[in-house]
């Protein structure tokens, strides 16, 4: 079973994620900024994928991906970036960053799930 952390401020969007993952059948990890993330990387070692939003209070998402990568243990994890419409500047700097991709919020199930298959190609 996949494993994958949600890390977003909004209860809303964890909710959107977890109606949308319900194909995959996976185990979901949430966060609420992060630093919760880090903190639920280091609790959750076997994390298949990160759902990641870019504005988020204590760390953002950008601040997240410089730490997951100095951090060199879970850099081989995944990083989707979540962005409002109209910020695709925060969602190219993610990329930059090591972001392997991202989606537009509100978030349409069929892009997300289009990454999840590219990304982790046995998760069906």
């Amino acid at each position: 079973m996949k494993k994958v952390l949600i890390v977003d401020d909004s209860a809303l969007i964890h909710q959107m994620y977890k109606m949308a993952l319900t194909r995959y059948k996976c185990a979901i990890v949430n966060a609420q900024n992060g630093q919760i993330g880090l903190d639920k990387l280091a609790q959750h070692p076997d994390i298949d994928l990160i759902l990641l939003d870019i504005n988020m209070p204590v760390m953002g998402g950008l601040e997240f991906i410089k730490k997951v990568k100095e951090l060199g243990a879970y850099e081989h994890i995944p990083i989707v970036i979540s962005s409002t419409e109209g910020k695709e500047e925060d969602a190219n700097r993610g990329i930059a960053l090591g972001a392997r991709g991202y989606v537009t919020k509100p978030v349409q199930p069929s892009d997300l799930h289009a990454l999840i298959e590219a990304l982790l190609p046995d998760s069906r």
